[in-house]
């Protein structure tokens, strides 16, 4: 589960050529101009929004519209620079970090300012009144491993500090700051049988779908034998899950990639506190499959393309290498 990301850089550039750094961009870039909450919203970590100002501003006050460039700023500069663009300044925004919290926002926020010394506010308003050289902690609910936008930041915390200091304090506090929150996380035992021993596929299947949904941190996993039957043992993979998810949202998500169709690729069993989670708990299904193809219907709305196709793929191979 990934709790701290950097959001993208954010970059000014200072010109009385407003246009012909625009056409510039354009060209070198391959990108058109686009709104600027647009632009942060479909951005990623690391990426980089550009925007193109008169020459006299000073301030770093996002204008109506920017351009998203998908790579470093690093290179974005050196980019620039080599093919010359008519650019009298560059001037840089707070570096954003993204924090997510499960819950009580508002909590964290306080948090963060009394750690920090900063100051809460709305997050257009602290990228307004950021500048080079501060830090802005973006609170959000939404997983790290997605595109987020201005609405989906549900407070901020300017810290007129260099991110390096923040930053680095940041990682150790963080699991403080979670603990405070939410003091009982749920710790989950997951084990994946498949009775054809595919396990290297069905081990990988498993593994992006926790992290691509987020469900949790993996703080533990190995080889271990289970008892189905008296006087009969079986290989399991074994996993230890910590998750503020519920415990039947995990197991009912899981349950979307035991099966394709009516053919099971593998067996994955929940334990809470060492008691299995039935999958008759999860709902009023009338049979696995059932419950099943709600499973991977769910999945399929929260998994990212690339996961999702890649998981696809693995299953094709499965499906056609079956014995069954």
């Amino acid at each position: 589960m990934k709790v701290i990301r950097f959001g993208p850089s954010i970059v000014f550039l200072r010109t009385a050529h407003l246009e012909a750094v625009k056409e510039a961009i354009k060209d070198v870039f391959g990108v058109d101009e686009v709104d600027t909450e647009r632009a942060i919203r479909e951005s990623s970590e690391f990426e980089t929004v550009l925007f193109v100002t008169d020459e006299w501003q000073k301030k770093t006050l996002p204008p109506q519209s920017g351009f998203l460039i998908k790579a470093h700023a690093p290179f974005v500069l050196s980019q620039v620079i080599n093919n010359g663009f008519p650019v009298e300044k560059v001037h840089v925004e707070s570096t954003l970090i993204f924090f997510r919290v499960p819950e009580k926002t508002d909590e964290a926020l306080k948090f963060l300012a009394h750690k920090y010394g900063g100051e809460v506010m709305d997050i257009r308003n602290a990228l307004d009144e950021g500048e080079a050289g501060d830090t802005i902690i973006g609170i959000t609910r939404k997983k790290l491993t997605c595109p987020i936008g201005p609405e989906e930041i549900e407070g901020a915390v300017l810290v007129r500090r260099s991110f390096l200091e923040v930053y680095r304090e940041l990682l150790l506090d963080a699991p403080l700051l979670l603990l405070k929150l939410m003091p009982e996380w749920n710790e989950l035992t997951i084990k994946i049988y498949d009775t054809e021993k595919r396990y290297e596929e069905n081990i990988e299947r498993l593994m992006m779908v926790i992290e691509d949904l987020d469900l949790g941190f993996v703080v533990g996993e190995g080889w271990d034998w289970d008892y189905p039957r008296p006087f009969m043992r079986v290989p399991v993979y074994k996993l230890k899950l910590l998750t503020w998810e519920k415990p039947e949202r995990v197991k009912f998500l899981l349950k979307g990639i035991e099966y394709v169709g009516y053919k099971r690729l593998c067996d994955i069993d929940v334990f809470v506190e060492g008691k299995k989670i039935h999958w008759t708990s999860l709902g009023k299904y009338d049979s696995k499959f059932e419950l099943a193809k709600a499973a991977r219907e769910e999945l399929e709305k929260h998994l990212s393309e690339d996961v999702l196709k890649k998981l696809r793929e693995l299953e094709e191979k499965l499906v056609a290498e079956s014995k069954g």
